[in-house]
Formats: structure tokens, sequence, C-alpha cells
């Protein structure tokens, strides 16, 4: 046969023979199949390796957090995968996706790292709401040092160039996907992302999310971070970040709020000494069905009760009863799940810290842990708290089982008064009353227990959980009777920060029909599973009575009323919502009446222009430009004007 030529000169053999080289594409392409997706596994492991690096600032902990059998590092490589391929089959040729989705891995991960060289928290997807407060610090940082923000900006602009350019260059270079290869990714995919994604909600518990060794820690960022990894624990916060300004807000909307009825200047207040008491899990637990109790672990509580707070949480989430109480703002306007101390207070923020060291008092914060818990040590002084005793600086105390007790922090805030001349505004959260309630916690418990409906475990579960409760109420006893001794008079607020997370002792006695309460119910339903003692007493006025079953939000309303001052938002705006609504709930409303109030957020009906109002003065001082600022909180003027520290 002929030779064949494909150029002068160049014999090529005759298309018979070359029918044997037909198999090398099918082999060329099946490796490619194999190949392709080990390359973006492999592209997959590095960037969360070079996200950790950035993120811990060391490879220290990188190699335990992606191979310990305790660590979902191997997870997120693996979601990350499954997020390359499925951007791949979108664009059509394999790798381009991860032009894009490197750098926006990476890119958030180093300004985490740029952040905790000056701020102790990584950083949050919430953070991107104060852009605009970064963006006005622009200026300064140009004006400070030109050259480095001059190089900054030379940076970026050609980081942005490389990037177009490796697009078109990944565009002309990458192998191209097939139909059927882009159908398989996807079809394989999508459905195990879809799966992941429904596991991410850090307000329910997930057995897959468990075994998976992905624990949301939302209490505790920095451990959320180092455990979960900067991708998953940045993705967990992600919901928070959807902050909207309510519809309306604008300063019209702000100009056009009532201030106070009488200007405050007519009430100098009385100097009162004001002592605030959150008391961990406090509840009476006397309420249970089919189980009594003797004798009352409350006698001290229930004969000065003032009535009930209405908490917006259960078992837990401290931090959030405890925003509504200092601020006199509401989870209601904030995302679900959010937990401000963590992801929203970041600038200062009015408070009756804020509002008492307006007035010359010495304000102090008091709580028996590590300061770390909840981000106190920052959000204090956010809302303006002049000292924070805590665990790292309290003399060492008595414990009840692995917690402080609420003798030993009593004792504390009676000898710190002692040594305060100036009036003073305390606010101390106990720690005693905290979960689990072992079996062996008290030497002796002194509440007996009778229920045939529960099983032994939970009778021992109920009487640790009830001496608790007796030690606070004698904790409050002897702060009263203390009180009562001094010469200026002392208003004493003690308040429990949700229902104890009891377990089985809930359904055993069918006080509920499951181990935690419900978020949407009757208001009998609700008070019976939310509400928790409230005391506010003076030493000279006695028990402020009949004041219902009030949100914590509520609080620095009577607490500024009972001191004898005035206030435009604690007594204005405050006391005019607490003429109408006793609670302010995310899912409804209550009026002194009882009348509720559900869905009132989502239902399309217009919203009552007190909520209206309180709505807009909270998201102007949290989120907002501050027009109320001058009318609303005077006090916070300084603070707002004083450079940082």
């Amino acid at each position: 046969m002929a030779e064949m030529i494909s150029e002068p000169g160049m014999p090529v053999k005759a298309l018979g023979h070359k029918v044997k080289a037909a198999p090398r594409p099918l082999r060329s392409t099946a490796l490619r199949a194999v190949v392709t997706p080990v390359n973006s596994f492999v592209l997959a492991l590095l960037t969360i390796i070079v996200t950790e690096w950035l993120a811990r600032e060391t490879l220290s902990g990188v190699s335990d957090y992606l191979f310990s059998a305790s660590r979902p590092g191997m997870v997120a490589v693996l979601v990350l995968f499954l997020v390359f391929i499925a951007a791949d089959a979108l664009f059509g040729r394999a790798y381009q996706s991860a032009l894009i989705l490197v750098p926006l891995a990476i890119l958030p991960a180093f300004l985490s790292m740029q952040k905790q060289q000056y701020l102790s928290d990584p950083l949050y997807p919430s953070d991107m709401l104060f852009g605009r407060q970064i963006g006005e610090l622009v200026p300064v940082m140009f004006a400070a040092r030109p050259l480095a923000a001059i190089g900054l900006a030379l940076g970026v602009m050609a980081m942005l160039a490389l990037l177009g350019y490796l697009l078109v260059l990944g565009r002309r270079n990458f192998p191209p996907l097939s139909a059927v290869s882009k159908l398989f990714r996807l079809l394989v995919a999508l459905p195990l992302i879809g799966g992941f994604l429904s596991l991410m909600d850090p307000n329910s518990f997930s057995y897959i999310r468990d075994r998976l060794n992905i624990v949301p820690m939302m209490w505790d960022q920095q451990e959320n971070y180092r455990h979960n990894g900067f991708l998953l624990a940045f993705a967990f916060n992600v919901p928070m970040a959807n902050v909207q300004a309510p519809g309306g807000y604008g300063p019209e909307a702000i100009a056009d709020i009532a201030p106070e009825r009488l200007p405050a200047t007519f009430f100098g207040g009385r100097n009162a000494d004001v002592i605030m008491v959150m008391s961990e899990s406090l509840w009476d637990p006397t309420r249970l069905w089919n189980a009594k109790l003797s004798p009352d672990p409350m006698p001290t509580i229930r004969a000065n009760s003032s009535g009930n707070l209405f908490s917006p949480e259960f078992g837990g989430m401290t931090a959030n009863v405890e925003f509504e109480a200092l601020t006199g703002f509401s989870n209601a306007f904030l995302p679900y799940g959010s937990i401000p101390y963590q992801q929203y207070v970041r600038r200062p923020l009015p408070s009756l810290a804020t509002f008492f060291a307006s007035k010359g008092y010495t304000t102090r914060a008091f709580h028996p842990f590590q300061s770390w818990f909840w981000n106190r040590a920052n959000v204090y002084q956010s809302l303006g708290f002049q000292s924070f005793m805590s665990e790292e600086n309290m003399p060492i105390m008595d414990k009840r089982g692995l917690f402080t007790s609420d003798e030993a922090l009593t004792k504390e805030i009676i000898r710190t008064a002692d040594q305060t001349r100036k009036p003073f505004f305390f606010f101390a959260v106990t720690l005693q009353g905290h979960g689990p309630y072992e079996k062996n916690r008290y030497a002796k418990n002194t509440i007996d227990v009778q229920s045939a409906s529960l099983s032994p475990e939970s009778r021992d579960s109920l009487a640790t959980y009830a001496q608790g409760v007796r030690e606070a109420d004698s904790s409050l006893k002897a702060l009263m009777d203390w009180a009562k001794t001094r010469r200026r008079e002392t208003i004493i607020v003690l308040f429990g920060d949700h229902l104890p997370p009891l377990g089985n002792v809930y359904t055993e006695t069918g006080y509920m029909p499951d181990v935690v309460a419900t978020r949407k119910a009757s208001v009998s339903v609700m008070k019976r599973e939310h509400e928790t003692p409230l005391v506010v007493w003076s030493s000279k006025r006695g028990v402020q009575k009949d004041l219902g079953s009030v949100s914590p939000s509520q609080l620095p309303h009577y607490v500024v009323r009972l001191a004898g001052y005035r206030h435009g938002f604690y007594t204005g705006v405050l006391g005019r919502l607490s003429e109408r609504y006793a609670v302010v709930d995310r899912h409804q409303l209550i009026e002194r009446n009882a009348q509720a109030h559900p869905d009132w957020a989502t239902s399309g009906e217009p919203v009552d222009p007190l909520i209206r109002d309180y709505r807009h003065l909270q998201h102007d001082q949290m989120f907002g430009e501050g027009f109320g600022t001058e009318r609303f909180f005077p006090e916070q003027v300084e603070r707002l004007e004083a450079p940082a520290s």
C-alpha cells in the first residue's frame, strides 16, 4: 500500500495501521476523568490548609484539625471539593471555579488574621454590617500612612488584574468538560451540598452533624472557629449578618418620635445605689405538676415578688437576656438565632451603665467565670462599664460543684459596695444555678422532692436544682438584709435568665410535652415555659408590686424610674411602650390585658407605631446613623466623640 504524505518528505503509516492506536484517546479520557477530580480534591485540601494557617496565624493545630477523628477538618475539605466540582460543571471547564472560589475562601481568612492583630475576635459575616465605619477609616489611613495606603490600593488593583487575566487564560487552557461529565458532577455534588446545608442551623440539634464532629459553639466564638475551622464557623454565623434597616427608617422617622413627657432635668434622681442580679437558670420549681417540694425553696423571692420575667430564651443563651436587660433593646428585631454579644456589639452602645455613669455613678459588672465567655470583656466595655470583675481578677471563691456559689458572689458584691464611696450601679451574673444538676453537687439537699411521676434520676436532678434555688434565695435575703442597714437607698433587681435545662423532669411531670420549650404557642403556654422570678425592691420603698410578666427589655424602664430619673428612651419610649405591651417577643406581642398578637412581624398587618418607633431607635443606635443620639441618649454623645483608646 502506498505511503501517505503528511508534510513534504515525511511519510506516515497507512490508514489501516492506525486502527490499533484508537484506544489511546479512550485511555486518556478515562485517566482525565480520574485525575481531574483528584486534583480538585487536592486543591480543596490545600485551600483549607491555607485558610486555617491564615486564620490561626500559625500552622500549629492545622494537622490536628484535618486528621483528628474528633475534628471536622476533612468534612470541610470534602464540602469544598463538592463545591469545586459543581461550580466547574457550571463553568464547563475543570479548575475554572478555583480561580474565583479559592480567593473567596482565602481573603476572609486573611482579613480575620488582620482583625485578630487588633481585636480578640475572628472575622464574622456581621462585620460587613459595619463597612460604613471601616470606610470612614480609609481617609484616616491615607493621611497617617499615605505610602502604605497607596501600596495597598495598587496591590488590590494588581490582584484584580491578575485574576481577570487568569480567568481568560483558564478559559483557553483548562480542559473542557463533556456534557456527561457536567451532568454527573451536578447529580452527585448538588444533593450532597444541599444535605450538608440543611445541617447548618446552629439552633437545632442534628445527629448527622454531631457524628461529623461539627459542633456550633455560638457562646464561644474563639472555640467555634478553632474546633470547626474558619470556613465552617464563618458559615454558622452567616445568617446573623442579615440585618436590614426597618422600612421607613431615616432622620425624619427618628425626629417624629416623641421624647419623654417631662424634661429629664425635672428629675435629679436620689443617688440610690442599684444592684441588678441576673441569677443563672433561676425558676420556681414548685410550678411543676405532679411534684411536691418542701420546704418552699424560694420564700424570700416569693414574699418580694414583683411579677415575672418573660424570657426570650430557654435553657441557655443567657447573653441574649442580659443584652435586653442592660440596653432596653429587643432581640425581637434581630435575626433569629443571633447573639448580639457575639455578632453586633462592635461600637459603643447606650446601656444602664452609660446612663448611670453620666450621673456620676461608679459602674461595675461581676461574673465569677472567665471574661471571654459570651465575649463579655469586650461587650461590657462597649456598654460603658468602668470595670469588670471576672474569675481572672476576683479573689478565690467557694464553689458548689464546679461553679462559684451565689453566697460567695454576694459577699464579694457587698465587700465591693462597702468600699465604694460614690453611688454605684452594679450588674452581676451568677453561676451556681448552671446545669447539669448532678446528684452529688451538694453535701446535703435540704429540699425534699415527692413525685410518683419522676424516675429516680429525674428526682435527684430536681432535688439538686431546688437546693440551688434555695441557696440563691438565701443570698438574696442576705443582700436585702445588708441593704436595710445602709443609710443610702439601695435598689435590688433580681431575675432569672431562663428556665433550667431539667430535661426529662418536664416531660415526666407533664409540665411540658418536650424537654425544651416551644417558640410559638398560646400566651398561657408561653408564660408557663418562659416565665422566671422577678424582684424589684428598694430598701426605702419596698417591693414594686404587680409589674406583671414583662420582657427583659422593660427592666431599664423600671430601674431608671425607681431611681428617680427620667430619660428620653428608658422612661420615655420604653415607658410608653410598657403602658400597652408587657412582652415584646419575635413571635408575638402580649398586651397588658393579655391580648396576644402572634406573628406580628410577618403577618403583613400594620405595625403599631409604638413598636415601629422602638425598632427604629434600636436600629439607629446599633447599626444606623445615630440620628436620635442627642435627643434620646445624650450620655452617648461624649462617648462617641471621645478618641478610641
